[in-house]
C-alpha cells in the first residue's frame, strides 16, 4: 500500500500536529477518531477533493503528530482544532468527523464557538455512557500495558482494531493502522490516549446538543459494537433537525468498510442536493 504522508506541520503549544490539504472548491474539515489517524479517512479524503478543498490532520498524540507525554484527552483535541481552524484562516467550513473526531467538533463548536456551516457525524462518541472494559482496563493499567513487550503490544492492537469492523480488514490496511503505534513513543501513545479517555469531556457538551442550529447528518454503521446505532438515535433525538442515516453491513469503522456509501449520503448533504 502507498506510504501516507502528511506534509504540512503546525506547531500547538511546542508539539507539532501533522496536516494536509487537498482539491480546490469550498472548504471541508475531515477530523478522525481513536485508534485511527487520517490515513483512515483516505478514501473520503480522495473522493470529496473533486468537489472541496479538503483539510485533514493527525489528532496530536495520533499517527505522524507528537507522541510525546502530555494531554491527547478529548479536553484538548477542540483547543487544537480551533487553532487550526485560524491557522488554515477557515471561518465557516464543513466538517466531517469520525468516532473523537466527532466528539472533536461538537465540542469546538460548542465550548470554541466556532461556526461549521454543515456538519457530519459518523459513529460519534458523543452520548454517555461509553469506553469498552478494555478502555477502563488501560486506565487503571497503562503503566503495565505501555511495558509489555512490543511483539504483544502489536498482537493487542491488531486483535483491537479488528473488533471495530463488520468485515474483515485485509492485511496491508491493518498494517497501516498499526504502524503508528509500534513506531518509537507509539506504544506507550496508545495506552495513554486511552487512559486518557474520559467522558467527563462529552458530558459536558451532551447538554448543548439541542442548541445546534447548523446542519447536521448523523451516520452510523449498523453492526458497530463499539457504539451502537441506539447511541446515534440518541443523539439524533437531542440535534433539532438533525438527519440519521444507517449504514447496513458496515461496523464501527464504516470508513474503511463502506467509504462509497458514506460519500453517496456526505455528497449531496454538503452539495445541499435532496437525498429521498
Amino acid at each position: 500500500m502507498t506510504e501516507w504522508r502528511l506534509s504540512e506541520a503546525y506547531v500547538f503549544n511546542g508539539r507539532t500536529v501533522r496536516y494536509d490539504v487537498r482539491g480546490d472548491g469550498p472548504p471541508v474539515v475531515l477530523v478522525h477518531g481513536t485508534p485511527w489517524s487520517s490515513f483512515n479517512m483516505r478514501h473520503l479524503i480522495k473522493a470529496l477533493s473533486e468537489d472541496f478543498t479538503v483539510y485533514y490532520y493527525d489528532l496530536l498524540g495520533y499517527g505522524q503528530s507528537d507522541k510525546a507525554p502530555g494531554d491527547v484527552s478529548l479536553g484538548i483535541q477542540n483547543q487544537v482544532l480551533y487553532r487550526l481552524l485560524d491557522h488554515w484562516q477557515l471561518k465557516q467550513p464543513a466538517v466531517i468527523g469520525h468516532d473523537f473526531g466527532g466528539a472533536t467538533l461538537l465540542r469546538t463548536h460548542l465550548l470554541n464557538a466556532s461556526d461549521f456551516d454543515k456538519i457530519v457525524l459518523i459513529d460519534p462518541v458523543a452520548v454517555s455512557p461509553w469506553g469498552s472494559p478494555f478502555f477502563r482496563h488501560v486506565k487503571t493499567h497503562e503503566a503495565a500495558f505501555a511495558g509489555v513487550p512490543d511483539y504483544i503490544h502489536e498482537a493487542i492492537v491488531r486483535a483491537y482494531v479488528k473488533t471495530a469492523a463488520f468485515k474483515s480488514i485485509d492485511d496491508a490496511t491493518l498494517d497501516m493502522i498499526v504502524a503508528p503505534w509500534t513506531e518509537a513513543n507509539g506504544k506507550a501513545a496508545f495506552y495513554r490516549q486511552i487512559a486518557q479517555a474520559d467522558s467527563a469531556d462529552t458530558d459536558d457538551v451532551q447538554p448543548l446538543y439541542t442548541q445546534i442550529s447548523s446542519p447536521v447528518l448523523i451516520l452510523w454503521g449498523r453492526e458497530d459494537t463499539w457504539i451502537p446505532p441506539e447511541r446515534g438515535e440518541a443523539l439524533h433525538d437531542m440535534i433539532p433537525g438533525s438527519i440519521f442515516r444507517v449504514i447496513p453491513d458496515a461496523g464501527h469503522l464504516v470508513i474503511e468498510e463502506l467509504p462509497d456509501q458514506l460519500i453517496g449520503e456526505i455528497r449531496p448533504f454538503l452539495q445541499n442536493e435532496n437525498k429521498t
